[in-house]
Order: C-alpha cells, then structure tokens, then sequence
C-alpha cells in the first residue's frame, strides 16, 4: 500500500510552526522553546494554526505543474504568515503587521501623478483604470480624493467619445470597462462639475448599441459579450439615472417593448457552471471575478434577497466560493486549482456582502475575514509601498487598490436596508416589468466594523460593495442624478 504522508516537497523544518499563544518573538525571529527568553522583546497574542500549519491532505503520489506551483507558493507565503519576516516594532498588539499607510499613499500619488516613461506606453489605453485604482486606493488609507478632481475632469473630456462611452486614451474606441473607470473616478472626485463631464445621452445611445438580443452586453463595438459588460453597463446606467427605455436605434430593440433589463437576468443565470461559480459567458470557465460581476449586476438590477436567489444556485455559489480561500495562506485564487492572488481579496472577497444580503444574514463561518486581512497584510505589502499579488510579485495600482478593497470587505458589515413596502406580495417578474429607475444599489448602508483584530493601525475606509467607491460619493451622486430623468 503506498504511503499517504504528505509529500517531501515540503521542507520538514516547516511542518510544524512555532508560533503559538504566548510565543515570544524577537529581531526579526521567533523565539522556539530552546531560546533563551531573556532577549524576548515583546509577546504576540495566538495565531490561529490554520494560518500556520500545512494542509492535512496533500496527495504525495500526484505531481503536476500545477501542485508544484502551489507547494511554491505556500514556501513563499509561510515566513511571512508567521511572522518571521517581520520586526517587532512592525506588529499590532493583535499580531498583525501594520498597514504601511504612508508608503501606500506614496505609491498611489506616484502613480497618477508622475510622467510615466515611453516603456509604459502600452498602457495609454488603461489611463482610466490607473486614475480609479489610485483614487480609491487613496480614500481607503485615509485621503481625501477630491484635491485631484480638476485633472480627472481634464482626462474623462480627453477620452469622452463624440459619439457616446469613454475610451482608454484619447481618440481610442470607447469600451464599457474604461468607460467604468472614468465614471468611477468621476463619482469618487465628487462635485457638480465632475458629473456634469458626462455626456449622458450619448452614453444611453452608446450602451443601447451595446446591448444584445439575448439579454447580455457587449464591451465594445464588435467585441466580446461577457459579464463584465453587463455589470459595467448596469453600473453606468445606475449611477447616471439614464433611462431604462432602449433608445431607438439599440439592436435589442425587437419589439418596441424591450428595456435594458430585458433578458438579463437570465442570461446572467446562464453564465452559471456546474460547480456553482460564474463564468464570464455561459458555458465557459467560473472565475471569482466574474462571481462578483453577476452578484453586483442582480443586486443593481433588484433587491438581492429577491435578484439572486431566483437566478443563481446559491449554495453551489457559496461552496464554489469558499473553496477558494486557500489554508494556510488564507487570501483568496481566482479558480479552482489556482494560485491565491492579492486582487482576488476584491474580487471573491467582496462578494460575501452580497450574498449575506442574499441571505439575509452576516455571514461569519463560510469564510474568514481575519484570514484575509491577515494575508494581506503579511503577504501583499510591498517594502517600498504599494499592495501586490504574492510576496515575489511586484506592486502596482490595481493589487494595491483591490487589496485595501478586500482589506475593508473584512473589517466592515455592509447592509441592505430594505425600503419600505419592498417585501410586497408582488411577484418579481411584475416587479421588474414595473421598473422605472434603479434604486436598490442605492439601499447600502455600512452598519458596523466586523468582529476582528481592527486596531487603528491596520484600519481602511469603507467603500460601496456593488460600485466600489467611497459610500457618501454614491449618495451625492444617486441625489444629484435623481433629478435628471431625462436629457
């Protein structure tokens, strides 16, 4: 019979780790039983031993490419989740690395306002998404991002497309993704003049062009129809108050009678797989990033309680789901048998606020708030400021924002206030037939901080679980869009 021990791989001075309640840690080391706990500089509370031990199941007889980049990537991950890559000074009283705000909010000024090198050039067309990554960043570590409205303002009317949506430079095609980014930013700058920038009607024409007769969205002109075009889509239609009549010249309009929202949602429960994730088109591959994109755009579209239960499997979801947060790192991959990523902290990590608003409870066991805080705060700090991927990845603005937008999906409780007379005995197919405007991403409230090791040390702002952007710039904009029902 062959042997089930766990594969050798495995370096046996790492199957067991030290660091346990009450151990003592001391320059850059942790102090074992043999050390003289004279030279003990300080005491770190328990960490729990799913952070710390490795899996209890591993299969030492199979090796592929794949497993072999997983034993890496726990090799990586391990001195930085116990710890000994970190001095002591660097540590909450919770046993915790300190976020390293002031380095972050470097690295996100850095990048939207330095003269980027002619090497960057391939990235003209994600100058949108570099502007809303960097704004949102900096309003999580505690900036105020409205200093820089004047130049978001200047970038959306370079990129603004004369004929509807915005493109990622100026003069190129416009996408719903940077199209996205910029409203986005736009959002998070806040003030009349950033709102004013867009060019609404033509947006309504340009997203009608966008939407198919099958109930989904393209991203561009002749590209590809997957989810991320419809929850971008639904996001600017949301944000900017546009009419939910497709507009004349829309090629979904087949019958005179069809809305934005006609098909969606069925198309959406398509792009459902058989192991309960969300594929970026039906019968294609789940992703955790295109979990989060359905969720977001059902709880756009309706109530979450009502949208997701009637067209998703959530159990498979949730299962699906859960089985992406990998121990003992604890941070989140974005597929099954893939790697933990930093930006999946986001991505899978913000989509428990909406199935909790799904379920109509806070869920605390189907995954672990302080398992991702801490791998993002071990494993995704860059010494130099910045948030990143894994220990052996460099920085940049996306990781960096979508790590913080993880951080803070653990460290609050994000409600859905169910408006009055929304428990109605109205169906939901009636209910949606009835729809005039859009207004249940709009019933978000940050209720509390969760339960967890939050000191002020390792504490973010909050920002809204369905659009990503501080929460009291989604009511200043929903207010002043309110009154603009038309052109």
């Amino acid at each position: 019979m062959q042997s089930s021990t766990p594969s050798s791989s495995y370096p046996a001075s790492t199957t067991s780790l030290p660091f346990r309640s009450g151990t003592s840690i001391t320059s850059n080391r942790i102090s074992g039983e043999d050390e003289d706990p004279t030279d003990t500089t300080m005491t770190v509370p328990a960490v729990s031993s799913i952070f710390l031990d490795l899996p209890l199941i591993k299969d030492s007889h199979l090796e592929t490419t794949s497993s072999e980049a997983q034993d890496e990537t726990v090799k990586e991950c391990l001195p930085f989740l116990t710890l000994q890559n970190f001095e002591p000074e660097n540590l909450t009283e919770e046993g915790l690395p300190r976020l390293q705000r002031a380095k972050h909010i470097k690295f996100l000024k850095t990048s939207i306002e330095m003269t980027y090198p002619k090497g960057f050039t391939p990235m003209d067309s994600s100058r949108p998404w570099t502007v809303y990554w960097s704004l949102v960043g900096l309003h999580m570590l505690g900036e105020d991002p409205s200093q820089w409205r004047d130049r978001v303002i200047a970038t959306a009317q370079q990129v603004q497309n004369p004929d509807g949506g915005f493109g990622g430079g100026a003069g190129q095609l416009a996408h719903s993704a940077t199209s996205y980014a910029i409203i986005l930013a736009l959002v998070t700058v806040g003030g009349k003049e950033a709102l004013d920038a867009v060019d609404r009607k033509n947006m309504w024409h340009w997203l009608g062009r966008m939407k198919q007769k099958d109930g989904g969205f393209t991203v561009c002109a002749g590209g590809e129809e997957d989810i991320r075009g419809a929850y971008c889509s639904m996001t600017l239609i949301a944000l900017l108050n546009l009419p939910l009549e497709l507009p004349p010249d829309s090629p979904a309009r087949v019958n005179g009678n069809e809305t934005f929202l006609t098909g969606l949602p069925e198309w959406i429960q398509r792009c459902q797989t058989y192991e309960g994730g969300i594929a970026g088109l039906p019968d294609s591959e789940a992703h955790g990033a295109y979990a989060f994109c359905a969720l977001a755009c059902l709880s756009i579209i309706g109530p979450p309680a009502k949208m997701i239960p009637k067209y998703l499997d959530v159990p498979s979801l949730i299962h699906c789901l859960s089985s992406l947060q990998h121990a003992p790192e604890t941070g989140f991959a974005g597929r099954t048998n893939k790697l933990v990523d930093g930006c999946y902290s986001h991505w899978v990590g913000g989509c428990w606020s909406l199935l909790s608003a799904a379920l109509g409870l806070v869920t605390t066991d189907l995954w672990s708030r302080e398992g991702l805080a801490r791998y993002i705060l071990c494993c995704c700090q860059g010494d130099r400021g910045g948030l990143r991927d894994k220990p052996s990845k460099h920085p940049d603005a996306y990781h960096t924002n979508y790590c913080l937008a993880g951080l803070s999906a653990a460290q609050y409780v994000a409600e859905y206030v169910v408006p009055e007379g929304e428990n109605s005995s109205e169906t939901l197919d009636d209910e949606l037939a009835g729809i005039v405007a859009l207004t249940a991403p709009f019933q978000w409230r940050i209720e509390r901080e969760s339960e967890g090791p939050w000191s002020e040390e390792v504490k973010v702002m909050p920002v809204h679980p369905v659009f990503v952007v501080p929460v009291n710039r989604v009511k200043e904009c929903h207010d002043y869009f309110e009154t603009k029902s038309g052109f």
